[in-house]
């Protein structure tokens, strides 16, 4: 079980990071054979990236819901974010191109992506009795306390 941070803390940092959201959507159930390798294309992804943390991923965290997965991803920059996307030696690019192949634009099973390029002062955050997650598990904590205390007042200072 994860350690709990009785108290108030924030997570800080004063370089600028990125938070990248990426998920799938089922638009047809009974399509398993279209919908299911895609569903299964993420994990050696994230092997990859958890075993060669000089990738530039921070970490992450995946929600699923009823039609489908969706990850909220922490990159050091974008740069790394795209490198990896884009690299013959990383599983991504194999995996859509093969989305490509088999889904194009059927209908039967949808992908999406957002990424926020995120400066200083530019995000604020407070965790309260709470393990480490979100910004918290890849920044670290401290108090909010002090300049950290109020949301308005960590969002003007990032440290």
């Amino acid at each position: 079980m994860n350690e709990i941070y009785n108290g108030r803390y924030s997570a800080v940092s004063d370089e600028p990071f990125v938070v990248f959201l990426i998920g799938m959507r089922i638009n047809k159930f009974w399509a398993l054979r279209k919908w299911l390798p895609v569903m299964q294309a993420m994990g050696p992804m994230i092997t990859t990236l958890y075993k060669n943390p000089q990738k530039g991923f921070l970490g992450g965290r995946t929600l699923i819901g009823l039609r489908g997965p969706t990850m909220i991803q922490y990159w050091r920059s974008f740069e790394d974010l795209e490198k990896f996307a884009r690299s013959q030696e990383d599983p991504h690019l194999s995996a859509w191109k093969h989305f490509y192949q088999s889904v194009g634009t059927d209908g039967s099973v949808g992908i999406w992506h957002e990424t926020y390029q995120i400066n200083p002062g530019g995000y604020e955050n407070v965790y309260v009795n709470m393990p480490k997650q979100g910004l918290g598990e890849v920044l670290g904590l401290i108090p909010a306390t002090g300049r950290h205390q109020k949301a308005r007042e960590r969002l003007a200072y990032p440290l």
